[in-house]
């Protein structure tokens, strides 16, 4: 085969796979797979030899590097690649990490042992609390906006490893959450504390966000998203994230009481709801 006909040869091919590339869209992504693996097996064995600048896809990329099957675009199949979880067990240990989680934030609220004698000794050992209690509202009412927030905007119908590891990095963010509470109640003289709370709740929101972001990306939804639900959600995400910059920009400048206003996130929310669906109706 000379060189003129290995060329047009690959035209066609070239052809072919901007046909392909025409209506992919209407394909999952394991019919997809197996049409890659079955162009490559029969066009790329080594019988058709192509001058590397030829070899471009229709973004005008190389792709010879590595080749369209190489060792590491198999171990990211592997990965994308949707797994034969029940998305309702995973949603089954997400409610089941939020659960505990509240629950240790109200056992992380310690009673000093000391010995109370009169009526003034409890009202002081009690006041002395009141701090540790207000933390500890702050944070159940954040875990349970991100509860609203998993359900609401994370309705899943399948997933892959990446998916999966994604809601589990979520919840590895969401159950810190007790702990950085409790060295806000231990040391809230040190600043250093209510910054390691900050940044716990501003990793969560990424983690959420991220997996959010690659469900929509991978068609995971039961139900697609449009781009106006995408960038409401993302709004509300991007909201509740810079108040959490606020807070703690004010809780060094100003005051540490500041750590209150994350109260604000469920009323944050329901205003973008309401604006949402009063420019939508």
């Amino acid at each position: 085969m000379n060189d003129g006909e290995i060329e047009e040869r690959y035209a066609k091919l070239l052809k072919i796979k901007e046909h392909i590339d025409a209506i992919k869209d209407d394909w999952d992504e394991e019919t997809l797979d197996e049409l890659k693996e079955f162009l490559h097996e029969k066009y790329s064995n080594g019988n058709l030899q192509v001058n590397k600048s030829l070899l471009v896809n229709s973004n005008g990329e190389n792709v010879t590097k590595d080749g369209p099957n190489s060792f590491f675009d198999s171990i990211r199949n592997a990965f994308e690649r949707d797994v034969s979880i029940d998305p309702g067990r995973l949603l089954g240990l997400s409610d089941g990490i939020f659960g505990m989680v509240m629950t240790l934030l109200v056992f992380g609220i310690a009673i000093p042992e000391l010995s109370v004698h009169s009526y003034d000794n409890f009202i002081a050992t009690f006041m002395s609390l009141l701090p540790t209690i207000g933390v500890t509202i702050v944070s159940f009412i954040i875990i349970s906006s991100f509860w609203i927030y998993h359900h609401e905007y994370v309705k899943i119908k399948n997933l892959n490893i990446v998916y999966l590891w994604l809601n589990i990095l979520f919840l590895i963010c969401i159950s810190f959450i007790p702990f950085s509470t409790s060295l806000i109640g231990t040391y809230a003289e040190f600043f250093a504390s209510e910054v390691i709370f900050g940044i716990n709740i501003l990793l969560a929101i990424i983690s959420f966000l991220l997996m959010y972001l690659y469900a929509t990306k991978k068609d995971f939804m039961e139900v697609k998203p449009t781009k106006k639900e995408k960038n409401h959600v993302l709004l509300t995400l991007g909201s509740i994230m810079g108040l959490t910059i606020i807070v703690n920009l004010l809780d060094f400048n100003v005051s540490s009481n500041f750590i209150y206003l994350f109260l604000l996130i469920p009323v944050v929310s329901t205003m973008l709801d309401t604006w949402y669906n009063y420019k939508n109706s």
